[in-house]
Order: structure tokens, then C-alpha cells, then sequence
């Protein structure tokens, strides 16, 4: 079974992917992290987030070490992500990992921004999660505080709001994508609420 978690940022979806994989015993990849760790590398080597071809260099030459690095939790990474993400030379090259990883034996579970609608589209059960702005925020706010990193909640909700701009190209809900709202639910809830909407959609 193939579950592919699709969303807006902050709105859950990782942590959801991540204990629904768990559920069902199935390998889990967060395909946001992908771009992060693409635009940590630019940032490690002082590249401009706008050149265009040494975003498409790094990309091209992706390696699956690079998803250990624990920076890319950071808002910096997150921000590098979102900017060289819009360039659709660097989708490209990252696409072929994230197909592969949906093919394997037994399925897997994806999350990212267009898992149900361009890396497995024919998957058997996708979801689409969102909340809103300032509850995305929010909690994003609470994750990078507890991570050490002093951020304003002002300043995250002005991030995540040009982030929604930058993304909104690739934040294809799928035409049989289910719609999960998390606004108001918390982790559990959610959890649960996904679950009873995979089972729904899971083969007999």
C-alpha cells in the first residue's frame, strides 16, 4: 500500500506520515528534506539561492547521506528549500529517489507536496493536510524555539505565509486526494482522523 501525505508546511503532515508509517509498519520518507538538504549544501558552500544552475548541480548530484544532516529541521534550511524548490530543473532531478522509494515492496508512506499528484499518483490512499496560518505557524514557532532557534512568532508567520506564495505552484491538492483539517486537532486526534480516512481507501 502506497500512502502519499500531501500539505501545506507546518500543518502537520511530517509528524502525521511519520506515525501512520509506524501504524502499518511501512518505510517513511519526508520528501521536504530532499530540498533541504540541497539547500543546505548551497548554503555550505556560499552559493546564491537564486543561480539557478548550482542549485541544479547539487541537486543532480543528491546523495541519501545528505537527509542525516540535523540542520535541516532549522529555518534557514527550510527558507533555502522553498527557494531553490521552484526551479523545476531541481525537481526533476530529485524525483527518480522519491519514485523509487514509492515502488518499494509492501509500499511505503510519503509526504511532501505533490507525492498524489506527480510521484505516485497511483497511490491507494492520499490525504491532503492543512490548518490554518496562524496554527501553522504557531507550532512551527514552538518547534524551532524548543530547538534553540530564537525566532518571533511574528517572524514565522511572515515566513510561512511567503513560503505558501513560493509553494503554491507545487501545492496541487489531487482530484482524490481526502481532505484532513488539523486546525483544530491535536496530535492524536489527527492520527486517528488519517487513519480511519487510509482505511477507507485501503484495498479489501
Amino acid at each position: 500500500m502506497i500512502i502519499a501525505i500531501d500539505g501545506t508546511a507546518s500543518s502537520g503532515k511530517g509528524t502525521l506520515a511519520r506515525r501512520i508509517a509506524e501504524h502499518y509498519g511501512l518505510p517513511h520518507l519526508d520528501t521536504g528534506l530532499l530540498y533541504r538538504a540541497v539547500g543546505q549544501r548551497m548554503l555550505d558552500f556560499g552559493l546564491d539561492l537564486s543561480e539557478r544552475a548550482n542549485a541544479i548541480d547539487i541537486a543532480r548530484a543528491f546523495a541519501p547521506s545528505w537527509l542525516e544532516d540535523r540542520r535541516l529541521r532549522s529555518a534557514e534550511a527550510g527558507t533555502a528549500a522553498s527557494r531553490i524548490a521552484i526551479i523545476p530543473e531541481v525537481r526533476t532531478a530529485l524525483r527518480d529517489f522519491q519514485v523509487l522509494f514509492s515502488r518499494r515492496p509492501g509500499g511505503a508512506v510519503l509526504d511532501g507536496r505533490d507525492i498524489g499528484t506527480v510521484i505516485a499518483p497511483h497511490a491507494e490512499a492520499k490525504i491532503w493536510v492543512d490548518a490554518a496560518p496562524e496554527v501553522r505557524a504557531e507550532r512551527r514557532w514552538r518547534e524551532l524555539n524548543g530547538n534553540g532557534d530564537p525566532i518571533s512568532q511574528a517572524e514565522v508567520l511572515a515566513a510561512l505565509i511567503a513560503r505558501d506564495e513560493r509553494d503554491a505552484p507545487n501545492m496541487i491538492r489531487a482530484s482524490d486526494a481526502l481532505l484532513l483539517d488539523t486546525s483544530k486537532l491535536d496530535i492524536d486526534a489527527t492520527v486517528r482522523a488519517a487513519l480511519d480516512l487510509v482505511e477507507s481507501r485501503r484495498p479489501a
